[in-house]
């Protein structure tokens, strides 16, 4: 700040007595003073003209850079625009900074959304993943299951239906007539009357009161358009009818859920009630598709894609394991979805079918409902809870299922685990010597 204490001092000392002195002198003052006041008030508008365009640039290196990475952001266009309008009226501007200023407002204006943009936002958005459904379980009320040929009946304890669940509802939870659930009335979707929240007990009817129901599981479809048939299941096991072998007509039409195509080799799973007079003389209009399984046509050697490996020197194709697994029923105990698809096309690529077992939460009930039908239980030790790997293994040796173990989450160890558990060798591997048999190239 300006120091004006000895300039008052000389005024003071040369001032006379004289009107004409005194006015001077009262001018020359004031003048200094004025000088002081214009100082003060320059000074914090230096520093905010300062501090705003500092702001202003910031605004444009970021809308910049986010026309970088979404060329055509309406938004981001707006803001650069704004700012760059800001840093021409700047006092002090040379000729070539407004000229290079120029140029950047024309290569704004002229960014535009290119389609490889488009593709990345709709990928992303894609891979976005979902939330998870809340579920708040202390409303769910609780429902006994009377299995229907396809979906099931929720009744009260009053025995009233209150609820008719479909197929697609149920068929992953196994679900049996007397199995306790507790359930909501489903609000998000139309189609469905209500949700099951979870399985927690069950109970045995009295016959008299539910129509017994059998099946026929995984059973293959043979045949052409509009002449399809079912004779055997996937273990070349025959449908038999009251102890007589009969070849089954189906019909897609007639498969309530409609979702999924019938073809030559679909596997599906057959139901009839045992009592239905129509067994006897039209076996096809008593016995209903319950269930088509998705299932990937059967790959030849030839078509299969040959993974490689690193190794120290050049890279080898690592040939397939001598394996087929002729539609059996993988499960896949594995934790929190992860992982899932890979392992599930390596069991597709064997000719199995996936069914990925919740190793996670490691409830018991509803894992020994997911195991008890399936042929083959591979434990990935690595996602799986440390309860849970007592549960399937318990299981998998009530119901004589076919099980191995896999302690990486890597393919090749997943499928030395599928191979050992299809040819009845040791569940782990460890440290032994394994001899794996490898189709011939």
């Amino acid at each position: 700040m300006f120091d004006y204490r000895n300039n008052l001092k000389q005024i003071l000392a040369k001032t006379s007595g004289d009107d004409q002195s005194l006015r001077n002198s009262l001018a020359a003052i004031k003048l200094i003073i004025g000088m002081t006041e214009n100082e003060k008030d320059a000074a914090p508008s230096e520093a905010k003209n300062a501090d705003s365009e500092k702001q202003q640039l910031e605004s444009l290196f970021s809308s910049l850079a986010e026309l970088l990475l979404s060329p055509g952001n309406s938004k981001a266009k707006k803001t650069a625009l704004a700012a760059i309008h800001h840093l021409m009226f700047i006092q002090g501007n040379t000729p070539s900074f407004r000229q290079s200023v120029n140029k950047l407002e024309q290569a704004v204006r002229s960014s535009k959304t290119t389609k490889e943009t488009i593709n990345k936002k709709v990928f992303e958005k894609a891979l976005e993943k979902k939330p998870a459904p809340k579920r708040d379980y202390r409303k769910g009320k609780r429902y006994t299951v009377i299995r229907l040929l396809s979906g099931c009946d929720l009744i009260n304890d009053s025995n009233r239906r209150v609820f008719t669940l479909k197929e697609s509802q149920i068929h992953a939870l196994n679900l049996k007539s007397g199995d306790i659930v507790e359930a909501l009335p489903e609000q998000n979707n139309s189609n469905y009357e209500a949700e099951i929240l979870r399985v927690v007990g069950y109970h045995q009817l009295p016959s008299m009161e539910v129509d017994q129901i059998s099946t026929f599981k995984y059973g293959v479809v043979q045949g052409r358009p509009g002449h399809y048939s079912v004779s055997r299941n996937i273990k070349g096991q025959k449908l038999r009818i009251r102890g007589k072998s009969i070849l089954l007509p189906v019909d897609a039409s007639k498969f309530s859920e409609g979702n999924v195509p019938l073809l030559d080799g679909s596997i599906v799973d057959l139901a009839w009630y045992d009592g239905d007079v129509r067994i006897k003389k039209d076996p096809s209009e008593a016995i209903k598709i319950r269930w088509i399984y998705e299932v990937d046509p059967p790959q030849t050697t030839s078509k299969i894609k040959k993974r490689k490996v690193k190794s120290d020197k050049t890279e080898e194709e690592l040939a397939r394991l001598d394996l087929d697994l002729h539609y059996e029923r993988v499960g896949i105990a594995i934790g929190d979805n992860q992982n899932e698809a890979i392992l599930e096309g390596i069991v597709k690529s064997y000719h199995g079918i996936p069914f990925a077992i919740d190793a996670f939460q490691g409830k018991k009930k509803v894992i020994e409902n997911q195991i008890k039908d399936l042929d083959i239980v591979i434990l990935v030790t690595a996602f799986a809870a440390h309860d849970s790997t007592w549960n399937i293994r318990e299981f998998a040796s009530k119901y004589h299922v076919k099980f191995a173990v896999s302690s990486s989450k890597g393919f090749q160890s997943f499928e030395r685990a599928l191979y050992r558990a299809e040819k009845g060798l040791p569940a782990y591997e460890g440290n032994q010597t394994i001899e794996y048999q490898k189709l011939e190239q």
